[in-house]
């Protein structure tokens, strides 16, 4: 008993008959256009991205905390120079913040930082910073991780 293989050589196939509209069966309902549309509509729920728990705040807030003091080696936000953060829908980040003193050796320098840092964040368009003295910093504005890090817990 041999088993053998037959093979059979062909020029060409036919096309299969592609499919027509005008074939299928007409029901008499009518045909909706995209039955996911109210689906795609909708807007995400839950934390709004540029508001405090969402993604786009929380990014800026750990940008904030990857900027350290240089004389202090804590981050801006844990000490407590972040006065607030505000970001709108279309991605404008306007950053309040103060310094240590007035005379800090930064004090040039540090917003600047801070504007690019911010505005380096995805979904940031644009970054301000406002530079405020009042109220007056002091270190009761530090976080209890700055104060632990510092030692003075």
């Amino acid at each position: 008993m041999s088993d053998s293989v037959r093979s059979e050589t062909v020029e060409a196939v036919d096309k299969p008959p592609r499919a027509q509209v005008s074939d299928a069966v007409d029901t008499g309902a009518e045909r909706q256009r995209d039955y996911l549309s109210g689906f795609l509509a909708q807007k995400p729920s839950g934390e709004a991205a540029h508001e405090p728990g969402g993604a786009l705040y929380e990014a800026v807030i750990d940008a904030l905390k990857d900027i350290f003091d240089p004389e202090i080696p804590v981050n801006i936000y844990d000490l407590g120079l972040i006065y607030g953060v505000d970001v709108t829908e279309d991605g404008h980040a306007a950053v309040t913040m103060t310094l240590t003193t007035p005379h800090c050796p930064v004090a040039e320098s540090m917003p600047g930082e801070v504007e690019m840092r911010v505005a380096a964040v995805p979904g940031i368009a644009f970054a301000d910073v406002n530079l405020v003295w009042d109220p007056p910093w002091d270190p009761q504005k530090m976080s209890d991780d700055a104060r632990l890090e510092l030692g003075m817990l």
